[in-house]
Order: C-alpha cells, then structure tokens, then sequence
C-alpha cells in the first residue's frame, strides 16, 4: 500500500445503532471540521421506504452514495475538511464514496449485534426501525486494511472513541494543524 494521503473527509461507518451520527459529530467539533449525517442525503423515497421497515436495496442505494461522494468532492477540492456519518456497509458502496480518492479515510465503528441492539431498542425519533438490524448485519463487509479503514470499538464512551480515531489519525501523514485536539 502507498503512502496515504492526509484526509480531507472522513466516513464515519457501520451499522444503524452503532453511534456514527455521534462519534462522526463529536470528531466534528474536536478537530474543527464540517459534520454532515449522510441520512440527510438519502431521497425521500429512501426514508419512506425504511420507515415502513423495508431495506434499501442496492439501486436505493446508488443516488444516495453518488450525492455524498459528490459533497465529499466538492469540499475536498475546495481545500475544506468534512465528517460524514454513512453505513457504507458494502465494499462496493465504499468505492462509490472514494471515487479513487487517497485522501478519504473511513472510521468503522464496531460492535455486536446485541449491544447495538440494546442501543436501539432506547432511541427515540429515528426512521430505521430496531427489526432492520438483522439485515444491516447481513448486509455489512467489514472494511479491510487495504480501504484506509481505522476500526474502533464502540463499547467505550463517545470521548474515548474520538480519542482513539485521532490517535489513528496522526500517524497517517496528515498535517499535525489538522488533527489537533
């Protein structure tokens, strides 16, 4: 693997319930960059679609990976630094998003399906419904080393996780202003 390059985007991933909208959020604010929920680019029809508690298939998929990965562009290329909370639970999602990109890195936020479960079964307001769980498991490859993927587990606070994604972060080559905390 080459030298990668320092991130201007950061995917915070996993499955529903796992904390990407928090962690992706609270990184946000410790190094000083724009934080985007990728669910805010999925197309009503999407939200309709999961609310009734049926899973995205793929051709879903596809517009709403392509309109992030169009935001990730046009902020790296404008010199900006952005976080997204996105599932990209698929390797071929995760090439959608890259676009061939080295200065993307994923953060896979890992844990099991019954601690995620307990999370879900106390959220409040959210469209994916806990039943949806299972499918997001079948659903998920897990990010290997060769995608950039910095994989942090999530049965630590929310501070700890951040912690240890910057700590992962530093060695990467980016610019030490950057990854500050």
């Amino acid at each position: 693997m080459g030298r990668v390059e320092a991130p201007c985007a950061l995917i915070v991933m996993g499955v529903s319930g796992s904390g990407k909208s928090t962690v992706a959020e609270a990184l946000g604010e410790r190094l000083g960059w724009r934080f985007e929920d990728g669910d805010s680019f999925h197309p009503a029809s999407n939200v309709e679609k999961m609310r009734a508690g049926h899973p995205l298939t793929d051709e879903d998929r596809w517009p709403w990976l392509n309109a992030i990965a169009d935001e990730i562009a046009r902020v790296c290329n404008e010199g900006g630094h952005i976080i997204i909370a996105c599932s990209a639970l698929k390797h071929t999602y995760r090439d959608v998003l890259l676009r061939g990109r080295d200065d993307v890195r994923f953060v896979f936020l890992k844990g099991t399906k019954e601690l995620i479960a307990e999370r879900l079964a106390h959220r409040k307001g959210h469209f994916m419904p806990p039943g949806l769980l299972t499918s997001q498991f079948d659903t998920l490859e897990p990010p290997e080393a060769g995608e950039h993927v910095i994989t942090v587990s999530i049965d630590e606070t929310v501070e700890a996780i951040v912690d240890g994604v910057i700590r992962q972060l530093k060695p990467s080559g980016a610019k030490r202003r950057d990854l500050e905390t």
